[in-house]
């Protein structure tokens, strides 16, 4: 347990910060179950829009360290795929 103020003040800081950053997450996730749902339905035009609306998303998560950048390259480039096969 924290014994200083210093080391109070750190572990209130860290536990908001814990809590910002799964927020942050966990909207990552909701954008892509939204993709997923939308390749589902099989609609190109849904999946296309909903991909659209994910990659700034997954892409301003990675600038900050949320998710790591070659993990959100590979959920990029895996949706992109799927949703380019669903218009052929």
């Amino acid at each position: 347990m924290a014994n200083t103020v210093q080391a109070k003040k750190r572990a209130r800081q860290n536990e908001k910060r814990r809590q910002h950053n799964a927020s942050l997450r966990s909207m990552v996730r909701t954008y892509l179950k939204k993709v997923d749902a939308a390749l589902e339905s099989g609609d190109h035009a849904a999946s296309q829009a909903a991909y659209d609306a994910a990659v700034p998303v997954i892409d301003r998560m990675a600038d900050k360290g949320i998710i790591h950048k070659n993990k959100a390259a590979r959920h990029k480039s895996r949706l992109n795929i799927k949703v380019k096969a669903l218009a052929a």
